[in-house]
């Protein structure tokens, strides 16, 4: 970079800004924070959700199938399967319920990223690369909270 290119970057030159440097902060005005964290927080909770929705028929009646999946394929160490099953089908209703509202978003967030460790370390750890997927979602959700496009801001709850 020449001495003059780089004396008129530091003097705030728009006019002399590279191409990146441009797309980057017409990105940064476009996609604020706020609408980012709103669509980690919408695609998590889709994916928790629908998978709960296939446990249950009706309005919540967990399924006969879901505690045999929880009871032979899953089989979860330390927690009896029956338990495990109402826990699980409770948790992926509730938990992106709260994410999709952007209410107590950190903590519906940490509960959805154990139920990924959980899955990742017990049920299916080969795949990993679906499980590190969600837990891109969820981290930065866990770190930043909800957004401005949340009723956590709106209540002004950390």
């Amino acid at each position: 970079m020449t001495e003059v290119h780089m004396e008129s970057r530091s003097r705030g030159d728009e006019s002399a800004a590279s191409i990146p440097d441009r797309f980057a902060a017409l990105a940064g005005q476009v996609l604020p924070l706020s609408l980012l964290l709103l669509v980690m927080r919408l695609g998590i909770a889709g994916i928790f959700f629908l998978s709960g929705r296939t446990k249950v028929e009706g309005w919540f009646t967990i399924t006969d199938s879901a505690y045999e999946l929880f009871a032979f394929e899953y089989a979860l160490p330390l927690i009896p399967s029956d338990i495990a099953t109402v826990a699980a089908t409770v948790s992926e209703h509730l938990f992106p319920i709260l994410l999709v509202l952007g209410l107590g978003t950190r903590y519906a967030a940490l509960a959805l990223f154990g139920m990924t460790m959980v899955i990742q370390l017990f049920v299916y750890p080969d795949a990993w690369p679906t499980h590190l997927s969600w837990a891109g979602l969820l981290l930065p959700l866990i770190s930043l909270g909800g957004g401005k496009l949340s009723f956590d801001h709106l209540l002004r709850i950390a």
